[in-house]
């Protein structure tokens, strides 16, 4: 992910979030997070931006355009998370995801995530807040 990405990165990021990132917040964190964007056909299709403090590795954010879901393409940018954080010696991938999200979990488990907890009212929503379940991969 470059600057130039950050007018599309924040247009798939509008769509899928009620809370969405700023271009300055996803900005202010190329030079000191791990961010990518999927392409298909020369368009961004896609996100992920993530976090290494030591040996752990922190999915902030992740997101595909909503009419391209279902294809892969979340996968695809997973797995490249998973190798970034295995590349850097890692020893865990966490993440959370909004409790409601049962695509998002699904995928999660899939790559082998487990579920560690909850996070009680920590996503905004129109109706108030949402649970965040906590997971995490050992990579390492």
């Amino acid at each position: 992910m470059t600057t130039t990405d950050l007018p599309a990165v924040c247009v798939i990021e509008k769509q899928v979030q009620y809370a969405p990132w700023t271009e300055k917040l996803f900005a202010d964190g190329l030079d000191r997070h791990l961010c990518l964007v999927a392409e298909q056909d020369g368009q961004i299709v896609g996100f992920a931006v993530v976090q290494f403090v030591l040996d752990e590795a922190s999915l902030l954010n992740i997101a595909v355009d909503p009419q391209l879901q279902k294809q892969g393409i979340g996968r695809v940018l997973l797995d490249e998370v998973i190798h970034r954080a295995m590349a850097k010696q890692a020893t865990t991938v966490f993440l959370e995801v909004r409790a409601s999200n049962r695509r998002a979990i699904t995928l999660y488990q899939m790559a082998g995530f487990n579920e560690m907890g909850l996070r009680k009212n920590y996503y905004p929503t129109s109706h108030g807040k949402e649970d965040a379940v906590m997971m995490a991969l050992m990579v390492f």
